[in-house]
């Protein structure tokens, strides 16, 4: 395989999260540490490893949403592959859809037939039964708007009867005191991921409540329904077209 020359200096903008896939996947020699950059405090490592968790590494909620997914399934913000891998081993038809180039190469040297090297923004293709939006995929919204936008266009991406399955949080613990005043929902967190010596731009990335994502989802014409919730307030639900 043939991946991307690190750039010279560390504040070069690549792909350092499909970087830091590849070269855990692909077994590089000298492997760098992937951290994570936020507007509301230090820097985060995040381990690699753990978007090559199996069945029995993932957390409870991911076991629930696994065995709740039904039909053709489009696995969206694949990472290294980890769901649509056990889906596809377990005999589901599954489809990933994955924006970085370098994640999506080792998702489809793991074995994944179906992969969709592409934003879920513009895919205009056959619709699926279940769409799953794990590890808080639904933050690839970016915003509220960007919320509504991404159910609006889900009306063409799931078949009559299918669901979105996805998990969030809310994370006004984060703020002690009082929610941030910046005219911005407080669920909007602005990061930066950094790998050896290249960095991502800054994105932004949705965390959104269950009071508020219900709203939101019957203004776009779905109905919401818990699955279930953890004792850290992180949830699962389902939605489908009312």
């Amino acid at each position: 395989m043939t991946t991307k020359k690190q750039a010279g200096r560390a504040t070069s903008f690549g792909d350092p999260l499909g970087q830091a896939i590849a070269d855990y996947w692909f077994q590089v020699k000298k492997p760098g540490k992937l951290w994570i950059h936020n507007t509301y405090g230090p820097k985060e490592e995040m381990p690699v490893s753990a978007y090559f968790r199996d069945l029995a590494q993932m957390p409870a909620l991911e076991h629930i949403a696994l065995h709740h997914c039904k039909g053709k399934i489009a696995d969206i913000g694949a990472g290294a592959g980890s769901h649509a891998l056990w889906l596809q081993e377990n005999g589901y038809e599954v489809s990933a859809f994955e924006i970085s180039p370098l994640a999506a190469a080792v998702v489809r040297d793991r074995g994944i037939l179906s992969v969709h090297e592409q934003d879920i923004f513009k895919y205009t293709g056959p619709a699926f039964d279940t769409l799953l939006l794990l590890m808080n995929g639904i933050g690839l919204c970016q915003s509220l708007d960007g919320l509504d936008l991404f159910l609006e266009k889900a009306k063409t991406w799931v078949r009559p009867g299918g669901q979105i399955l996805l998990d969030s949080s809310d994370i006004a613990y984060l703020y002690k005191d009082a929610l941030p005043d910046h005219h911005r929902y407080y669920g909007e967190i602005d990061y930066q991921y950094q790998y050896k010596r290249t960095r991502s731009e800054w994105f932004s990335w949705l965390y959104i409540d269950r009071t508020t994502l219900r709203r939101r989802a019957m203004q776009c014409g779905w109905t919401m329904h818990l699955i279930t919730e953890d004792q850290f307030g992180q949830y699962l639900v389902s939605l489908q077209e009312s």
